[in-house]
């Protein structure tokens, strides 16, 4: 057990008049925001800009809780800009011309405005239409924030005048660092001691998949509920399990049960068993797994397992990555389990991956062969004096759009890959590869 303070006062944690934990924890500069270093890390062109007073109107993307406003608020303060800020869930036209006067009014006495908008994408377009001129004159350095792809959601208009940032979920390392950054901040300031178990950490950054203010959240109300015993509040791995009622939340994402339920989905699906899978696929998701993970197993079940034999099953599977993408979790675990189903039902098929298999080990032994001249392009005249194009076939100048003209270097002229099964299309891509064949052998 990890104790983050010592000392053997007799008091109860309380935060009673004090702003809730993830406000309180808001960074208010540079130094201490946590994240997105390949952004406003030590020399990165954003930083820069801050530090110069050199900001223009920009576009956060991002999910929720990885710092969006909190950065656009830093900013406000380093740059000594008024800061003001809009929520497009609750604003209309009449509001963004308030702010707009405000930020005329600003700019003649020599202040920069900062207009924060909150889920910029929310606002229509005639709404983003009004921000256009005070952006390109000036008035307004515009901040967006969206949890949407803003090349869909913003007008091109306005996409034009801003540079995107895209800011990525919190990484594991980070939501344990605010969470420790938190408890010694409650402790400081109510003089409560607490003790907590590391995995406890653990399981909080787990569940929270890269939202701060979602870790924050849950620490907060674990500390509220957790009682006092003797002025100590003890957080354990099994009381944490109780308050949140869920046992599943233990699951170690990084630890061997994490691959031992993912290898179960996959071959629940390999072995047509959709009832299966989905059991595997909610023990995963309810566990607090990352669904976009689960997303790119299922896109390399597609054509692992299915193939050619149902070419649809590639497109469902991107689809769910698409969906899981757009609406996150809870929302996206029907889409998820949709995919898994038609997935699970679909035909199967290895021929794919074999065959890659295969020709990767040749292509590895032969990387030293050339291709053919006659599927060279002679892009000079020395390519054509060196033959390259030479005896090139074009197929559609044939009435079968084929020609028995060899692709493959000699030494593995001969070779087949692909082996297509009878299951589902694969049927049919086989007979196709017959009647390919039998016209390539007659044109000999």
């Amino acid at each position: 057990m990890n104790s983050l303070f010592d000392d053997e006062q007799d008091v109860s944690y309380n935060v009673d008049g004090y702003k809730p934990l993830a406000e309180l924890m808001r960074p208010k500069s540079l130094d201490d925001f946590i994240g997105q270093e390949d952004i406003v890390g030590e020399g990165m062109p954003l930083r820069q800009m801050i530090e110069n007073d050199t900001i223009t109107s920009m576009i956060f993307w991002g999910p929720p809780g990885v710092g969006k406003t909190t950065l656009a608020k830093i900013i406000a303060v380093k740059t000594c800009s008024v800061f003001k800020q809009l929520s497009a869930v609750t604003s209309g036209v009449k509001d963004i011309k308030e702010f707009i006067s405000e930020a005329e009014f600003n700019k003649a006495n020599g202040h920069k405005t900062i207009l924060f908008v909150d889920e910029i994408h929310r606002f229509n377009k005639a709404q983003q239409d009004a921000f256009l001129p005070f952006v390109e004159s000036g008035d307004i350095i515009l901040i967006g924030a969206t949890t949407e792809n803003p090349s869909f959601e913003v007008n091109s208009a306005l996409l034009s005048r801003t540079k995107v940032y895209v800011l990525n979920s919190l990484t594991k390392e980070n939501i344990i660092t605010i969470l420790k950054k938190a408890l010694a901040k409650i402790m400081d300031m109510n003089k409560v001691k607490i003790k907590i178990d590391d995995d406890c950490l653990s399981i909080i950054a787990d569940l929270s998949n890269g939202d701060a203010r979602t870790a924050l959240n849950t620490l907060e109300n674990t500390l509220n509920i957790t009682p006092s015993v003797k002025g100590v509040k003890n957080i354990t791995k099994s009381l944490l399990t109780k308050i949140l009622n869920k046992k599943t939340f233990l699951y170690d994402k990084k630890g061997e049960e994490h691959y031992n339920l993912i290898s179960a989905l996959h071959k629940s699906m390999r072995n047509s068993d959709p009832d299966a899978a989905l059991y595997y696929l909610a023990r995963m998701l309810e566990a607090g797994e990352d669904p976009l993970y689960v997303a790119r197993r299922l896109i390399r079940f597609a054509s692992e397992d299915i193939g050619l034999a149902n070419p649809s099953a590639l497109v469902q599977a991107t689809s769910a990555y698409e969906a899981a993408h757009y609406n996150g979790m809870p929302e996206c675990n029907v889409n998820l389990a949709q995919a898994v189903v038609y997935l699970s039902v679909s035909p199967k098929s290895n021929s794919l991956y074999t065959a890659y298999e295969t020709v990767k080990k040749d292509a590895l032994k032969t990387a030293n062969l050339k291709v053919p001249y006659n599927l060279r392009n002679a892009v000079t005249k020395l390519d054509s004096e060196l033959g390259y194009g030479a005896n090139y076939q074009y197929a559609h100048n044939t009435e079968n759009k084929i020609t028995n003209m060899q692709c493959l270097p000699d030494e593995l002229k001969d070779k087949k890959y692909y082996h297509p099964s009878n299951f589902g299309k694969e049927k049919a891509i086989k007979e196709e590869l017959q009647r390919i064949a039998e016209i390539k052998k007659n044109l000999k």
